[in-house]
């Protein structure tokens, strides 16, 4: 291959550590398993997110090295949601769009730590975070309308539902609709 034909080279990102309320954002440890082992077990988890359904220790090791490599090949920030010095969860920044200004967060919450505020807490903190990037314009959140809780956290940390996304997204064998929940850096600052 010619050197012209060479892809550039991606800088890595750096996950920083951000401290929300009662939430610190972090980038995975070796010591994360047990989050990663628990959120395996739940019924939705791994179906919309690269949590290996039902994983083993080396499943678990194989996740947190995926979370560390899409820093280091610049497709995104994915942070561990630490409360008490124990991972609860999992949030990401994803810039696929970036070039139009928009970027995407996903989050999970492992089974035996929902409904203690974290992830609100952990959305409200990435998202200061993102607006601070330049590129960042819009964040988007793409939410399964039977996802009660992840639709109440999001509208708990100032999005907005903007509407149904009908057959937005492959889930397992079958097209789901996605609710869009959105904030833009203008509504932060009002």
């Amino acid at each position: 291959m010619r050197e012209a034909e060479r892809p550039l080279p991606v800088a890595p990102l750096i996950v920083p550590v951000l401290a929300g309320d009662a939430v610190v954002l972090r980038p995975f440890e070796h010591g994360d398993i047990d989050a990663v082992l628990d959120a395996s077990l739940d019924p939705l988890i791994p179906r919309i997110t690269t949590v290996p359904a039902y994983a083993d220790p080396d499943g678990a090791a194989a996740f947190i090295a995926r979370q560390h490599d899409r820093a280091a090949t610049a497709t995104g920030w994915s942070f561990a949601i630490a409360a008490h010095g124990e991972c609860v969860g999992q949030i990401g920044l994803w810039p696929r769009d970036l070039d139009h200004g928009r970027a995407s967060i996903g989050y999970w919450i492992r089974p035996s730590r929902r409904h203690r505020g974290h992830a609100a807490d952990a959305l409200r903190t990435l998202t200061d975070w993102a607006f601070e990037l330049p590129a960042v314009e819009r964040l988007q959140l793409y939410i399964e309308p039977a996802n009660i809780g992840s639709w109440r956290t999001a509208e708990r940390a100032g999005y907005e539902r903007e509407g149904l996304l009908r057959s937005w997204e492959r889930v397992g064998d079958e097209r789901r609709d996605m609710l869009m929940y959105a904030k833009t850096r203008a509504e932060r600052r009002a």
